[in-house]
């Protein structure tokens, strides 16, 4: 049975990280670089740029989602062409998912922050929810519920590592662009961007399936019926 602690399911998105680093990191340059020059190019029009790189960023979770999935058997046998394509039949939904739970989780946080976490928590695999089981918004949000509920601390402990690995990584890049101008620093941040980007995806998409399976093998088999000491004979009447 896979083992639903932060450790585990870190360190087994950080080996997929470090065996699919050519597509990951790859497709975070084109969509960070999108961004970038979307920002340079359009500063006046933030409002359009900003909702590209949502849009973009959302795509490249999905298509994170469908990487994970497709190594689930030890190789990857799509390109990151098909990887993204396999997220078209549900990137409106999932934009929609997103702005939900954004929605919501931003609620719970400026209330008392804790509605915010354990929305945090709950909805932790949604995404991946909507990649693969096409079910609709608030039916992938249940359906993230669900497949969370009994893991409620792991998956929070999973949420919390990954968060201070990322910032640690920022903190790294912002440290070292002290030293430099605007624009080295704006860079050194598309660079942060990229190397960061696939780590919650990532953890999100092995915990998913982790969890899965977790909640399938937990599933008791339904008991076959007890044979009948007469077979498929009536009994006879008395």
């Amino acid at each position: 049975m896979p083992e639903i602690r932060p450790g585990a399911i870190i360190g087994r998105a950080f080996q997929i990280y470090r065996d699919q680093a050519a597509t990951l990191l790859g497709a975070a340059l084109i969509i960070f670089a999108i961004q970038f020059l979307l920002a340079l190019l359009l500063p006046r029009l933030f409002f359009i740029a900003g909702l590209a790189a949502f849009v973009l960023s959302v795509f490249y979770g999905g298509m994170v989602v469908n990487l994970v999935r497709d190594v689930q058997d030890g190789r990857r046998d799509h390109s990151m062409g098909e990887l993204f394509s396999a997220v078209a039949p549900v990137a409106l939904p999932l934009i929609g998912l997103a702005i939900v739970a954004g929605i919501a989780i931003s609620i719970g946080f400026v209330l008392i922050i804790i509605p915010g976490l354990i929305l945090l928590t709950i909805w932790a695999v949604a995404a991946p929810v909507m990649v693969i089981e096409h079910p609709g918004v608030f039916t992938a949000l249940g359906r993230s519920r669900e497949l969370v509920r009994g893991y409620g601390w792991q998956v929070f402990g999973t949420i919390l590592l990954v968060a201070l690995i990322e910032i640690a990584v920022y903190l790294v890049f912002v440290i070292i662009g002290i030293a430099f101008s605007d624009a080295i620093r704006a860079v050194l941040n598309w660079i942060a961007a990229t190397l960061t980007a696939p780590i919650v995806a990532l953890t999100s998409s092995v915990l998913y399936f982790a969890l899965l399976a977790t909640k399938e093998q937990a599933a008791p088999a339904a008991a076959p019926p007890a044979p009948s000491p007469f077979g498929n004979e009536t009994q006879p009447g008395v």
